[in-house]
């Protein structure tokens, strides 16, 4: 259970660059990267790319419906050869070390739909630094570059997929213990549950609809978790942008 003598917290520009997340680690044992090891990932990632260059995210889950860094487009679209699926075991945000939550990564084959964000040119630095201290806590994610199919044409786009080598890979999963999983692990950003809920509202709004978290959504109901209160309308995807 999470600890009651803990307040939940929302994950925002301001919670992510306090260090709340990167205490709750260190304090449950987790080995998170320090702030060089950030700026090297972040510098690999971008050895190459010429000042000036568009730089892209692509979101697959809670990125889609809470980025928290500023972008100045957005676009949706789908990118070939991995697929988004519940694989990493979360002690922390949505679960604890009582009953682990899990997260998705991206897993290689089939496809996967999600938005591609582009950030400003002259706040690459400053937002991707938001962008690898909430998806790079440890090194569970291993950042590659991804092309992205949209309506206005293909995009180049950072996206987290999946390190087979980290201790919280939670390799593939069948469909109910997953579901299990989901409708009883919380912490403090919230329910397992919601991550699931919230996900599959904002893929719908899109029309970006992902039959497999239907599926899990379904089983998770029929074990008897259900939307607390409903789902909170997701915000604007715009809201995000700048300019």
């Amino acid at each position: 259970m999470t600890d009651p003598s803990e307040p939940p917290f929302q994950l925002t520009r301001d919670t992510i660059m306090s260090g709340v997340m990167r205490r709750d680690a260190v304090t449950g044992g987790m080995r998170v990267l320090t702030d060089d090891e950030l700026a090297a990932s972040r510098a690999s990632m971008l050895a190459g790319r010429k000042p000036g260059d568009p730089v892209w995210v692509f979101g697959y889950g809670s990125l889609i419906w809470n980025p928290a860094f500023h972008f100045v487009e957005q676009r949706s679209g789908r990118i070939v050869g991995r697929h988004r699926q519940f694989c990493l075991w979360t002690h922390l945000g949505r679960g604890s070390p009582e009953q682990p939550g899990l997260t998705l990564a991206l897993e290689p084959g089939g496809s996967c739909t999600g938005v591609a964000f582009r950030i400003a040119a002259g706040e690459v630095a400053s937002e991707l630094e938001i962008v690898w201290r909430r998806e790079m806590l440890s090194d569970a994610y291993a950042p590659r570059w991804v092309r992205v199919l949209t309506a206005e044409g293909p995009v180049s786009a950072v996206a987290f997929t999946m390190n087979h080598s980290h201790p919280r890979y939670a390799g593939r999963l069948d469909e109910e213990t997953v579901a299990r999983v989901l409708a009883s692990a919380s912490g403090r950003l919230g329910r397992c549950a919601d991550y699931l809920f919230r996900t599959i509202e904002a893929l719908d709004a899109l029309n970006l609809s992902d039959r497999r978290l239907h599926a899990l959504a379904d089983k998770g109901r029929q074990l008897g978790c259900r939307e607390e209160g409903g789902i909170a309308t997701v915000a604007p995807l715009a809201a995000g942008l700048k300019g």
